[in-house]
């Protein structure tokens, strides 16, 4: 901008000053300022305004007192002004009502009492905010939004509601600003009965054509994990813009069709929209659910052309898309050609480099404390879970210099690092630390390390010092007491468990279904089974349905196993595997094994544990040929070595229905010695043919 002559009246380098401010040139302003031959109030609270807007606190407070010491009276502008800056700590702003207060402006304006309540709110003080605002005697529309706003950030919806009602019922009117607030905090599953009468009431007061009105009630039906109202909403919304598709978008990515994210991206560009780096990371992030790089790469090269690749945020994003579909080269590339990095993209780096090569995360984590960034608890926890015995003992060593000692993602990780790495002693050293309170996570984890290491007592105790026991927590102790054979006290817990709304998920049927098969307990599993039917059967994954046909088969229900199999839409070995072992178990050989060729006839390789269930089923049925037959075609055909239960059960089924040479040959010909059990099958099947020879000469 060119010179401005310094003989122009006030007013006019005023609105100069402000302009300056308008286009975020400063610096400008203050020059002006500083070479101005006469000043007034206006200028003194138009430069304030400026130091706040800018951050510069400290140089607004010396213009106030500058002000105050040439005899100009501070207004309400000057109060409003510095109560609007973000680092206003909440000592100051308390002086400062007192100010407004000696200065008689509290009584003769809305403006100064409504910025006080915007500054008790960014410090989350409620209780001031409310007694600022009943004592104001005159408000205005801005001063009512400003606390239903409050209400909504708190959660407070009741209040919300009172507020809004008021107001209605007040001369001021509403705005569309009154309901933004309260549809702010309309998004849980306990709201949405209100969400959707306050829908109502913004087409009754003609608002649902306001952009940023419409969004929110967008933004509501999506957090409500219903992507279906949410899309249906956005095909009635009359204005959208850029905020309406990139929470339509966002929201498709967090369901279960994130693939739908991305043709909605499409179609948005279609309809000539052009997205930001809000919409660009929202469909990485969908191509990152489905892991459809070629997307991804698409997306990438659309980045590139708007020269969106430098910026940190969706730079960020490509970093974290990249690595996480393993291709950490060209996540590297992109992390080089972010200009500002952050913590979130160093993380994603070496979060892809974890998984693959261990000393490139610990030197990506070196080059990035070295270049200045600080490292998170979550920098930390990514490079402790991959880390190696001695890097271990050094990173363990740099938290406790950097203080995250105590943080529970960078403790729960150092506890599972340590047992990982067979230093049980070291992680069980968190339990023993008195100036330590374990987390949730933590305690999860070491209560996982008892278990493994058969301390069920030790699981139980330290359950008991957990104030808040999240889903894992009662999951390990369920599996603790299933170990140690503690079966009543199994289903005693379950009961607390639901009594404590805390929902049972697959591991814990797991775990109860295990018990189940161990008590051969039909009615017990089938209960089970009803509450799993009653509650969440479409959220029942594979194994457990693996598990429950296990259960019916060893119960004595082959037919429910069946049943079960056949409603699996997502089988693997261990299903088939399963389901062979049910019908041998009860004498249905030819079914079994009619499904151990149907198992190859799907593309499912058969493992050591399907043989041994196939096997199991020729010797309950007495299907010598069968049984010698599969076992000849385990190396040869299926290229899987035998062990010694499958020695074991072929041995047994020759012996015991008299192919004693055939079983000696075979014992002879193992590579490994056969140990007690196969001698004990063949002695039995020679007691066994001399029994039947004696009875043929009694005859």
């Amino acid at each position: 901008m060119g010179s401005i002559p310094r003989q122009q009246p006030v007013f006019v380098h005023n609105n100069i000053i402000k302009n300056y401010a308008s286009f975020g040139d400063f610096y400008s302003g203050c020059k002006l300022f500083d070479e101005m031959s006469q000043r007034n109030v206006v200028s003194y609270n138009t430069m304030i305004s400026a130091c706040c807007q800018n951050g510069f606190l400290e140089d607004a407070w010396k213009l106030f007192s500058n002000m105050r010491k040439c005899d100009f009276k501070p207004t309400q502008f000057t109060f409003g002004g510095l109560l609007s800056c973000d680092s206003l700590a909440i000592f100051e702003g308390m002086q400062l009502q007192a100010q407004i207060e000696k200065n008689g402006l509290f009584c003769a304006d809305p403006f100064p009492g409504t910025a006080l309540l915007s500054m008790y709110g960014r410090h989350g003080c409620l209780d001031e905010s409310i007694g600022v605002f009943e004592s104001m005697p005159e408000k205005n529309l801005v001063s009512w939004n400003c606390m239903i706003s409050l209400f909504g950030q708190m959660g407070l919806v009741e209040n919300c509601l009172f507020m809004l009602r008021d107001l209605m019922r007040s001369e001021i009117g509403v705005s569309e600003y009154s309901f933004l607030g309260i549809l702010s905090c309309c998004d849980r599953e306990n709201e949405l009965q209100l969400g959707e009468q306050m829908h109502g009431a913004v087409i009754k007061f003609g608002f649902d054509c306001v952009a940023s009105v419409s969004n929110s009630l967008l933004n509501m039906y999506a957090k409500r994990d219903s992507t279906c109202s949410a899309e249906k909403y956005f095909k009635q919304v009359p204005v959208k813009d850029i905020v309406s598709w990139n929470t339509l978008i966002g929201a498709m990515v967090k369901s279960a069709t994130p693939a739908r994210a991305f043709a909605l991206f499409l179609e948005m560009c279609v309809h000539g929209f052009l997205p930001n780096e809000t919409t660009f990371v929202n469909v990485l992030n969908s191509c990152t659910t489905t892991q459809t790089s070629r997307y991804g790469e698409l997306i990438h090269a659309k980045m590139i052309k708007k020269r969106f690749e430098s910026d940190v945020y969706t730079g960020s994003g490509l970093v974290d898309f990249y690595a996480k579909c393993d291709k950490v080269e060209e996540a590297h590339l992109c992390f080089d050609e972010i200009t500002e990095k952050t913590s979130v993209s160093w993380n994603s780096l070496m979060l892809g480099y974890s998984k693959r090569d261990f000393s490139v995360s610990v030197r990506l984590l070196k080059d990035m404390i070295y270049l200045g960034s600080q490292p998170n608890e979550f920098s930390f926890s990514i490079v402790i879970k991959s880390s190696l015995p001695l890097e271990l003992f050094q990173l363990h060593a740099l938290t406790i210099k950097m203080g995250y000692q105590e943080n529970a993602y960078v403790s729960s990780s150092l506890i599972s690092s340590y047992a990982r790495n067979g230093f049980v002693s070291d992680a069980l050293i968190f339990v023993a630390s008195d100036n330590m309170t374990l987390s949730v996570a933590s305690s999860n984890v070491i209560a996982g390390i008892y278990n493994r290491t058969g301390q069920y007592e030790r699981t139980q105790e330290l359950f008991a010092l957990v104030e808040e026991p999240d889903i894992v927590s009662w999951n390990i102790l369920i599996a603790a007491c299933s170990r140690n054979g503690d079966y009543k006290e199994v289903f005693e817990l379950l009961d607390h468990m639901r009594r404590a709304l805390v929902s049972p998920d697959n591991y814990t049927y797991v775990s109860l279904f295990s018990v189940c098969t161990k008590l051969c307990n039909l009615a017990l599993g089938s209960s089970l089974h009803g509450l799993i039917m009653k509650t969440r059967f479409k959220s029942c994954d594979t194994f457990v349905c693996n598990i429950m046909i296990d259960m019916y088969g060893k119960c004595g229900s082959p037919e429910s196993s069946v049943k079960i199999f056949n409603e699996i839409t997502k089988r693997n070995v261990i299903s088939w595997t399963a389901l062979i072992s049910a019908l041998g178990l009860h004498g249905h050989a030819i079914e079994a094994l009619n499904k151990f060729r149907e198992m190859e006839a799907e593309g499912f390789w058969p493992d050591k544990v399907a043989f041994l269930a196939v096997l199991s089923s020729c010797r309950h049925a007495g299907d010598v040929e069968q049984g010698m037959e599969l076992f000849g075609q385990m190396k040869s055909k299926y290229r899987v070595e035998p062990e010694m239960d499958h020695y074991l059960l072929v041995v047994d089924l020759l012996a015991r229905y008299g192919y004693l040479k055939e079983a000696e040959r075979l014992i002879l010909g193992m590579p490994f010695p056969p140990n007690a059990l196969i001698w004990r099958s063949f002695l039995e099947g020679c007691k066994r043919q001399r029994t039947m020879e004696d009875l043929a000469l009694a005859t």
